[in-house]
């Protein structure tokens, strides 16, 4: 029982410290979403913004994100994306890591990967705005 509990703890250990070297490691490009609600807080939400990869401006469609608060129709969001290898690994089907985060004064932030291991930071820029991911998750395409 007692081993059991030692390789939990290094176990867990471990996973704390790879989070960490993530954060801490340069992003591999930056995204800026702005988007509107089809039902303010209860209905999909849909954005479009900009991938910032290489030197190069992409435009991003995204579906699926939806904020929490009545009455929002409108968001603003920015985020840093890693292990992004090349442009086409950042098109897909994300979904969360973990519960959403309010971010000092007031955002939202959400912490999603797709299924080419492209992890994205999401902080919601519209003050009081909270992202949430839905159960089928958030899909984001780049256009060339």
């Amino acid at each position: 029982m007692r081993r059991m509990t030692v390789l939990a703890t290094v176990f867990a250990s471990g996973l704390a410290l790879t989070a960490a070297q993530a954060t801490t490691k340069a992003p591999d490009a930056t995204l800026r979403l702005s988007g509107g609600s089809v039902a303010a807080g209860v209905g999909v939400q849909w954005a479009n913004g900009t991938l910032s990869y290489k030197g190069k401006q992409y435009p991003v469609t995204v579906k699926g994100l939806s904020v929490g608060d009545v009455g929002v129709t409108a968001m603003e969001a920015s985020g840093k994306v890693f292990n992004l290898e090349k442009l086409d690994d950042f098109n897909g089907n994300y979904t969360a890591l973990g519960g959403g985060i309010t971010a000092a004064g007031g955002g939202g932030v959400a912490a999603m990967k797709n299924q080419n291991g492209v992890t994205v930071e999401l902080v919601a820029t519209t003050q009081g705005v909270q992202i949430g991911i839905g159960g089928a998750g958030v899909d984001m395409t780049v256009g060339k």
